[in-house]
Formats: C-alpha cells, sequence, structure tokens
C-alpha cells in the first residue's frame, strides 16, 4: 500500500471477488466520436468562450492557444497512463496506480468535481439558444436536458456513439459558419490577435497584461477538457494500447481547430470592441447574415448543449462505476453503483449523476466555472506527476504507448500549472481546497484504516498482455 507520492513496484492480485467489468463495444471512431462530443466544441464556444472574450479581448485567442499547446503534453500523459492503466476510473486509476493511493483519491475528487458541476451549468445555456424558438426560464431547459442526457446515457454506448456523432456533424457545421461569416466580415487584420485590448467597464479600451493571461489559462485549459474522456472510456475502447493514444490525440487537433477557427474569426469579424466583450456571437451571427442564419446556429448550439449532455452523464456514470468496483465507499452503496444495465451501462450510476444534475440546473452556479478551472488544473498537475513514476517498476517493460520528451514533458508541466493555480482568484482556490480537504478526512478516516477492503483500485488485466485478447480478470494496485 501507497499512501505517499511513490510508485508501486509490484502488482498484487486482488483478494475479493473478480467485480464486473465494462464489455469493449467500440473502436477508435466511436470513442473519438464521443470524446469529441464531451469537449463539446460549439457548446463551449458559445457558452465558455464568451467569458474569456469579457475578460481578454483581442487575446483570446491567444489564451486559448497557448492552453492547447499545454495540452499537447497533458495528452501525451494521458494517452501513456492510459494505455498502461485502460479502466473506466481514468484520471483516478491511472494516479493511483503510479502515485499512491492518496494522490489518486484527490485526482479521483477533482475530477467528480469537474464532471459533476460542468453538465448542469452548460446544460442551462440552452435557454439562450433556444430562444428564437421557444422561451424557456434556464433552470426549466437544464433540467430538461439533464433528463433527457440520463435517458440516452442508459442505453448501449455503441447506440450512443451513433447518436452524439449526428449531433456533433450539427455542431461543427454551426462552428464553421460563425468562422466563415467571421473572416467574411473582417473588420481588422491580423495583428489584433498580438495586440492583447478589451473594452473598458467606462467605455473606452483597456490593454489585456500577461498576467490577465496565465489567470485565463486555467479557463483555457477547461476549453480543451475533454480530449481526456477516452481515458474514461479506455476500458471499452477495442484494442486500448493502439487505440486510446489515438482517440486522446486525434480528439485535442480536432476540437483545437473546431474552437479556435472560430475564435479567430470573431475576433477579426466583430464590429467593435464592445460587441467583442459583451460576447453575444448570436448576435453577431445575425448581424453578419440574417435572422433565419442565427437561428439554424441557434439550433445547432441547443443540439450540440444536449449532445454534451449525453457524453458527460455516460462519463461520469462511469467514474462512479469505477469507485464503487474499487470499493470507495461503503458496501451497499458499492454493491448499488456497480450495478450494469441490460445494455451494460452502469444504470444506479447514471440515475445517481443525472437527477442531482437536473436539480442543480436551479441553484445559483455563479462561482462554479472558476472552481472548476482550478480543478482541471490541479487534476492536471496530478496527472503530470503520475507520469513521472510511469516507467519505473513495473511498469517499465509493459507494452504502452510512450510520450517523447519524457521526463521533460511532465516536469515542466508541473511547474507550470502550479505556476497557473498561484494566478487564481482566492475564493475560488478556497471553494476547491475546502472540498478537497473535507475530502482527505474521508479517506484518513475511513479509507485508510480500511486499506484492506476499501479503495482496492483496479485495472484490466489485459493490459498486460495483447490488445487482441478478452479481458478476463481485474488486478488490483498493491
Amino acid at each position: 500500500m501507497t499512501d505517499t507520492i511513490s510508485a508501486p513496484q509490484a502488482l498484487a492480485p486482488a483478494t475479493a471477488p473478480v467485480p464486473q467489468k465494462l464489455k469493449r463495444s467500440i473502436g477508435v471512431v466511436g470513442g473519438t466520436l464521443l470524446t469529441l462530443s464531451c469537449v463539446t466544441p460549439a457548446s463551449t464556444l458559445f457558452v465558455v468562450v464568451p467569458d474569456l472574450f469579457a475578460g481578454l479581448g483581442t487575446w483570446t485567442a491567444l489564451t486559448i492557444a497557448i492552453g492547447s499547446l499545454l495540452c499537447i503534453g497533458v495528452a501525451f500523459c494521458y494517452s501513456e497512463l492510459g494505455t498502461l492503466i485502460p479502466s473506466a476510473g481514468g484520471e483516478y486509476a491511472m494516479v493511483s496506480t503510479m502515485a499512491g493511493k492518496l494522490a489518486g483519491w484527490l485526482v479521483f475528487v477533482l475530477s467528480l468535481l469537474v464532471v459533476m458541476i460542468v453538465p448542469p451549468v452548460i446544460a442551462m445555456g440552452t435557454a439562450d439558444y433556444l430562444a428564437p424558438v421557444v422561451h424557456i426560464p434556464a433552470p426549466v431547459a437544464g433540467g430538461a436536458v439533464m433528463l433527457l442526457a440520463t435517458l440516452a446515457g442508459l442505453l448501449d454506448l455503441r447506440a450512443n456513439a451513433w447518436i452524439t456523432g449526428i449531433f456533433l456533424v450539427l455542431e461543427v457545421v454551426a462552428a464553421a459558419l460563425v468562422a466563415v461569416l467571421g473572416f467574411a466580415h473582417s473588420e481588422r487584420g491580423a495583428d489584433a490577435l498580438v495586440h492583447g485590448s478589451v473594452a473598458a467597464e467606462g467605455g473606452g479600451t483597456s490593454t489585456v497584461t500577461a498576467m490577465m493571461v496565465v489567470s485565463g489559462l486555467a479557463i483555457a485549459l477547461f476549453v480543451t477538457q475533454g480530449f481526456s474522456t477516452a481515458v474514461y472510456l479506455s476500458e471499452e475502447l477495442e484494442k486500448p494500447r493502439r487505440n486510446v493514444p489515438r482517440t486522446v490525440l486525434a480528439t485535442l487537433a480536432i476540437s483545437t481547430a473546431v474552437i479556435l477557427v472560430p475564435v479567430i474569426a470573431i475576433t477579426v469579424g466583430a464590429p467593435d470592441l464592445d460587441a467583442l466583450s459583451a460576447g453575444d456571437l448570436g448576435a453577431m451571427v445575425t448581424a453578419w447574415s440574417n435572422s433565419a442564419v442565427g437561428t439554424f446556429v441557434s439550433l445547432c448550439v441547443a443540439l450540440a448543449i444536449i449532445n454534451a449532455g449525453i457524453v458527460m452523464v455516460i462519463q461520469n456514470s462511469r467514474v462512479l462505476f469505477a469507485s464503487a468496483r474499487d470499493k470507495a465507499w461503503p458496501e451497499p452503496v458499492n454493491n448499488a453503483l456497480a450495478k450494469l444495465g441490460r445494455f451494460g451501462s452502469p444504470w444506479v450510476a447514471t440515475l445517481l449523476v443525472g437527477l442531482p444534475g437536473a436539480a442543480m440546473c436551479f441553484v445559483n452556479l455563479d462561482t462554479l466555472y472558476g472552481v472548476t478551472g482550478v480543478s482541471v488544473t490541479g487534476m492536471y498537475l496530478l496527472v503530470a506527476v503520475a507520469a513521472l513514476f510511469c516507467r519505473r517498476g513495473a511498469h517499465r517493460e509493459k507494452a504502452a504507448w510512450r510520450m517523447p520528451l519524457w521526463p521533460v514533458v511532465p516536469v515542466l508541466l508541473i511547474a507550470v500549472f502550479a505556476y497557473i493555480l498561484t494566478q487564481q482568484e482566492t475564493r475560488y482556490l478556497l471553494w476547491t481546497g475546502g472540498i478537497t480537504a473535507v475530502a482527505t478526512l474521508y479517506w484518513a478516516l475511513y479509507l485508510r484504516p480500511r486499506q484492506d477492503s476499501r479503495w482496492l483500485v483496479s485495472i484490466p488485466e489485459d493490459a498486460e498482455g495483447e490488445d487482441d485478447a478478452e479481458p478476463e480478470a481485474l488486478v488490483a494496485t498493491a
């Protein structure tokens, strides 16, 4: 048992009965569609990016580009760790195995914060983009989206890959249309992208500083954060050693292009800095074209948000399923969360994610973007720490995809993410730190004293064999 940041030297057999495991039912195309849908480029572009425009103005594209470059290093870490540890537990399974169970528990808490907060926040944005057709209060629209996503999450994963694939095409079309219209109505040259200006509150313009960009990187990392969904699906991906890195890296590249190109187009095409900083993208699209095109784009965005809700519920339910399978909770809770339905999905975990998410749509969530940004940054930092240990002991000789420039990449990521955290608002750090402190107490008072029967992080046995082999059992980390 390792409670501190150290690498286990061997994998010991699990003493508990073999838990249920998810079936391998999707290939790299289905996995990429599901993962791209979790990034949800169009809803990110229309719901999250406007907040960046409000604070960073013409340097929004630069900030997203820097965040995407950092995510390349993160994707390398995820790809290597994901092929070594192809588990539905995602980050927490990887970090627990490589850096110790306490570190893995903290990553689990941070990832749970992200995956529980983001879906209802984004779902409430549906109301704004249904407005051209019907006016619905934001909480009601968000709650309906979460309920629909929950029903879809109970279906077979292969069916969901096709559903989300269709929605994904529509949102990519909407993003492409925004890019074309923005470039066709350019008001300023490309030099605006390297001169940081934002509309001031009292009128006029204000200069964007480098420190403002650094502070904005936490949200910029969140913009493409969904590429990590591939490791949550790694237990259900066929041939994970090959398909996990392909899915992670391809998703990051595609999502960055789908988001960044329209952001550049909006920056050069906005009528003025006031309109850019206001971030009303629907109004800009209508001004560039007509109300019919504006309505079409708005409806595509609404579908994109529904799509994101479906995929996020799928992802989040897998996290809870894996935590129950790994004995993170009292036994009655573990038994309930680990149940699989007729379609092979963890139905109790799916309901536990979706129904509270619908209820959260009626709660004031003003600070949750800030908490999410801090959580994502902290989670990436701990994943990078785990990547430092991925070539020690029993893992040195295991067949896996290996990142280039190791260990330089994880070391640089640790330094950068630690610095980004120091630049975040104190209240967001306090909220996230308080939740993490409570989780640490749960670890110290409940999990650690029961280390032989609780938090037995498991990985599929076929991770050590050939990709073509069918998984028959699980092994637990020592």
